[in-house]
């Protein structure tokens, strides 16, 4: 992802769109959990570490949970580069 779309938005918002491009889904979530792991490790005070993510879409037809949850970190690379500690991840086909 490129520099400055990382400045003109959130990382929440950087999830949403790396994952819609990736996976067209049919349903999807992206859930700020950051507070919730306020002083754990590799939590920041300005948030945006800890997410959880709910997806449905046909790319994930066939594919075992382990080569979904791949998918899905693959196509968040950048965002794990630049910061991002923690993803849960719910991957599912339609």
């Amino acid at each position: 992802m490129a520099a400055a779309n990382k400045e003109l938005t959130g990382r929440k918002e950087r999830i949403r769109a790396s994952l819609t491009a990736r996976f067209s889904p049919d349903v999807l979530d992206v859930i700020d959990e950051s507070a919730k792991h306020h002083g754990h490790a590799g939590a920041r005070p300005e948030g945006e570490t800890h997410f959880r993510v709910r997806i449905t879409a046909a790319a994930f037809a066939g594919m075992t949970r382990v080569a979904r949850h791949r998918a899905v970190t693959d196509a968040l690379a950048d965002e794990f580069a630049g910061g991002l500690h923690a993803l849960s991840i719910d991957a599912q086909a339609p």
